[in-house]
């Protein structure tokens, strides 16, 4: 009787201890699903692929302003792969995937600073155009570091770029490569950049070789594998885009009204099948040839022939009528629907344009999204709804519209122009989640002139950057600092450079005058010096150089500042000696400097240049009726 009763108890209790496994597992599940989707409220373009669609065009301000939705998941379409299939790829890539700074990132090896270290290729590695691009950016930048030992963040020489194995671009034997490398670490401290994930039918984000603890600076990342403030969300863009300058937007001063040609464009492919097929097959429901045009065509890929529907012919016609650079630059909404992936080259093609983006693509984690607020440039849209889109857009008053668009050219202009500046804003982000103690908010991001170039090691202040004194309703001031750069020694009281302070310290508007001494001589004494009714300020530069006038020197304390060479003759009755620029040597080092800003900046900066020719070509000892250019004292 009593081995019965034991035999029972033990029953029960491995029953038991079944279900107790079973409890668990479901748990475990729910927790992640949770751990997922309670991430959304913190980036307000998430909201977007949970919530319905107004049923009045009166409700079009939650998609503007943002705002509570629907919780529903996103709409994910994998028909060749089986759920348990996609969650297997999904664990196998992403291992690390709750991985934050605070867990994955050793923040010990940025002590000596924000030094970024590219490893050397190795023998028989194949780079691409594109790839190259991104390390000649990242080799020119202000963060790139020789010295491994005091590298902050890794950057593979190995092109991860094209992770379609059905692609001439793609990399053998990545998997094995990286884990050879002395410093990887299971990817800690590492960034790996990529385009292109997973190939057809399915295009999941299978990269072929595990990330680890990397982060991912990825183009069409999916909100569901993207780990926010660690991974780094970056636009799909072309091999043609320029590696620096690039293009100017095309919104100009005068484009009035806001208002264009065409309410809404696209003009692109449709997919018959598969993946990315839903929106761009019920495209002609919403097109209506007149101001909207929504076009695609089935005439593309090598059998587009056998599998062409009844509506090809038709639609491979109207698509003919139209050109593309026409219909982007003349209307005021461009679609932007997910093609096989999420991300497409559109988007940055409809921000240089002008053309505020409709984005339709559920599940896409919007480029550098940790930073820039896209309500303000974008409409956020659901891929579910597209019959609702054109009460959506006719219901954007005018002056919506022309903020939008403003905004987009900002961000072009700011982020997205040239390789370099996506990379550029890439490290940024990084090094602002290193450095968050002197990290730059959303308003620096988001505002003119932009987060590359409010440094937080100024100030991460916006009332010290005269670019928000309107935003912060404050007002500049009327005053401004001289800085006059000398090169020659103080010989006397009739020193060109003496003249000039006293000429500049009787404008009612000079607050101080700073002379930079980057003379070979030593600094002369203060009595040396005439007297001013304005502060007068003597400092030696930091480097004997041209450049050294542009540092941000303590002592400046205007936000104006005149910068002055010695010999500058402010009036034609002052001085009768000739300009400098009349020295071939001289003006080939002013030269020399226009060479290396136009080398930075990818364009040429100077946009009017405005000099007097009259010390060169009006004072001499010439009849001024035998001068070829007699009114040249006019100008």
């Amino acid at each position: 009787m009593q081995a019965k009763k034991r035999y029972l108890l033990v029953s029960v209790g491995a029953g038991l201890l079944f279900l107790v496994y079973l409890w668990g597992l479901q748990i475990g599940e729910f927790q992640q699903q949770s751990y997922q989707y309670n991430q959304f409220p913190q980036y307000p373009q998430y909201h977007q692929y949970h919530q319905h669609w107004p049923e009045s065009t009166q409700l079009l301000e939650p998609y503007l302003e943002g705002g509570e939705q629907e919780e529903d998941s996103p709409q994910l379409h994998h028909q060749h792969t089986s759920p348990r299939e996609r969650r297997a790829i999904r664990d196998n890539i992403y291992k690390n995937k709750r991985c934050r700074m605070e867990t994955c990132f050793d923040f010990a090896r940025c002590q000596s600073g924000f030094g970024v270290y590219i490893y050397p290729p190795q023998r028989g590695d194949e780079i691409s155009e594109t790839y190259q691009k991104i390390l000649s950016s990242i080799e020119e930048s202000r963060f790139h570091t020789t010295d491994p030992s005091r590298a902050c963040l890794f950057i593979l020489a190995v092109d991860t770029l094209d992770r379609d194995q059905l692609s001439a671009q793609y990399v053998q034997n990545v998997r094995s490569r990286i884990q050879s490398l002395p410093t990887w670490n299971d990817g800690r401290n590492h960034l790996i950049f990529n385009l292109y994930s997973g190939t057809w039918p399915d295009y999941t984000e299978d990269l072929g070789f595990e990330v680890g603890q990397a982060m991912l600076a990825k183009a069409s990342a999916d909100v569901v594998n993207f780990r926010p403030n660690f991974d780094i969300s970056i636009p799909l863009f072309s091999k043609d885009h320029p590696l620096k300058g690039g293009g100017i937007g095309y919104l100009t001063l005068n484009d009035s009204p806001p208002s264009r040609k065409y309410l809404l464009v696209f003009k692109g492919k449709r997919y018959l099948t598969g993946i990315g097929s839903e929106t761009r097959n019920a495209l002609y429901h919403v097109h209506n040839g007149e101001d909207i045009i929504l076009l695609a065509t089935c005439k593309h890929g090598k059998d587009w022939e056998k599998h062409k529907d009844s509506r090809c012919d038709r639609d491979n016609e109207e698509y003919s009528k139209y050109d593309y650079q026409e219909l982007l630059h003349n209307s005021s909404f461009c679609l932007v629907p997910r093609g096989r992936r999420l991300g497409s080259f559109r988007f940055l093609e409809a921000l240089q344009a002008a053309c505020i983006p409709v984005i339709l693509s559920n599940g896409w984690e919007l480029p550098f999204s940790e930073v820039i607020d896209w309500r303000k440039a974008a409409i956020l849209g659901d891929e579910r709804l597209l019959l609702q889109v054109p009460s959506i857009t006719r219901s954007v008053g005018h002056d919506r519209i022309l903020a939008l668009r403003q905004q987009t050219q900002f961000l072009w202009d700011a982020y997205f122009s040239s390789v370099a500046k996506i990379v550029l804003t890439t490290l940024e982000i990084i090094q602002d989640r290193v450095d968050s103690h002197v990290s730059r908010n959303r308003l620096l991001w988001n505002s003119l002139p932009g987060g590359l170039y409010a440094l937080p090691q100024y100030s991460t202040d916006p009332a010290q950057f005269p670019f928000y004194y309107a935003i912060l309703g404050k007002s500049p001031s009327q005053q401004f600092t001289a800085v006059i750069h000398t090169v020659t020694p103080l010989q006397s009281q009739i020193s060109p450079v003496v003249k000039l302070i006293i000429a500049v310290a009787k404008s009612k508007f000079c607050a101080q005058i700073v002379v930079l001494w980057n003379c070979d001589k030593p600094l002369p004494p203060r009595n040396k010096w005439p007297s001013t009714s304005v502060p007068l300020t003597v400092i030696e530069g930091q480097t004997k150089t041209m450049s050294s006038r542009f540092f941000p020197h303590e002592v400046l304390l205007t936000d104006a500042v005149l910068s002055l060479d010695e010999d500058s003759v402010l009036s034609t009755n002052e001085g009768s000696k000739a300009s400098r620029w009349a020295d071939p040597d001289h003006f080939a080092q002013r030269q020399t400097c226009m060479n290396a800003f136009s080398h930075w900046l990818g364009f040429m900066p100077l946009v009017h240049s405005q000099m007097r020719l009259d010390p060169v070509l009006f004072r001499d000892q010439v009849s001024i009726l035998r001068k070829k250019y007699r009114d040249i004292e006019r100008l």
